[in-house]
């Protein structure tokens, strides 16, 4: 009876693990005080889908932390910026991912956050900085919000007019290209059935070979690709293969100095690394648990037994 009693504590304790609710709290910087605007670059710029309604502009305000629209400079995105930014983009698309964007100085990198992850189905935040990195967009925090469950590729067309509203200019074959790598890498994850992280990672990898190997044929491209896949343990439909290959090609041909991508595809390389750690961490900590109630439900059975 004792031993009985000591598994019944054991397992209202890890009920309690189980049930208990876990907050966390974080801040871009750590601080709770409202950030200081930067005169070089102005206010953040707000890009709202063009399709939302007005509860749905003012749920994303909400989940931006917009609460003095005079303290960023709001713009809409519509289906005609797509077709403006991508060649094959319908101009009757509707627009309802959003997202803010502050500027930062140079060499301060990319800070992703998606502030509704719920309701961003398909693109992760890997997916959004490596498809940044490729339109040749640098140094900023961007925000990602959607008021229902959408799948985040306009929210990427967003951010290529807000940079031009700031008068950057940006290479319409680069965003072109990003915007198509960022479909490769949903296609990979939603229809090959690969993990969103190990997607990043990948495309990633790739990038990272492109820029240290310089590659000037497809043939290379293709060997690069191949050992990628081979090295991160992934298979790929024949059909998938050459859809990577062919935005890596297309990648690989854009007029990028890729001597200076070096240290940002370390970076983003690092923080996948660190994502996949804690997943497979996650996945022994599930393990245990199932372990667990396995002897749990043997040890009640030899006491009834």
């Amino acid at each position: 009876m004792k031993r009985f009693l000591q598994t019944i504590i054991a397992v209202v304790f890890l009920m309690g693990v189980f049930i208990a609710p876990s907050i966390t709290l974080a801040d871009s910087d750590g601080s709770t005080e409202t950030e200081a605007i930067n005169e070089k670059f102005g206010a953040p710029i707000v890009v709202y889908g063009g399709n939302l309604s007005e509860a749905e502009k003012q749920s994303v305000k909400e989940s931006l932390k917009i609460t003095d629209s005079s303290d960023v400079q709001e713009i809409e995105v519509t289906g005609q910026d797509l077709a403006k930014y991508l060649k094959d983009g319908d101009a009757s698309a509707r627009m309802f991912s959003s997202a803010k964007i502050t500027r930062k100085d140079a060499g301060k990198g990319l800070v992703i956050n998606i502030v509704t992850p719920n309701n961003i189905t398909e693109v992760t935040t890997e997916m959004y900085a490596n498809a940044m990195l490729t339109a040749g967009i640098q140094d900023a925090v961007v925000e990602i919000a959607a008021p229902k469950p959408v799948t985040g590729h306009s929210a990427l067309v967003g951010i290529y007019k807000a940079y031009e509203v700031t008068g950057e200019k940006l290479d319409p074959e680069r965003t072109d290209v990003a915007s198509d790598e960022l479909s490769v890498a949903t296609i990979l994850s939603k229809d090959a059935g690969i993990d969103e992280a190990k997607v990043s990672e990948l495309l990633t990898e790739i990038k990272k070979q492109i820029a240290e190997q310089n590659p000037v044929s497809r043939e290379e491209v293709e060997k690069i690709v191949t050992e990628q896949l081979s090295k991160l343990k992934i298979e790929l439909s024949e059909k998938d293969r050459q859809l990577l290959i062919d935005i890596m090609d297309r990648i690989r041909q854009l007029d990028i100095d890729f001597s200076k991508w070096s240290d940002q595809l370390n970076d983003l390389s690092k923080t996948i690394e660190d994502k996949i750690g804690k997943i497979v961490d996650n996945e022994g900590f599930w393990q245990s648990v199932k372990d667990f109630f396995k002897n749990l439900i043997d040890s009640i059975r030899s006491i009834f037994s």
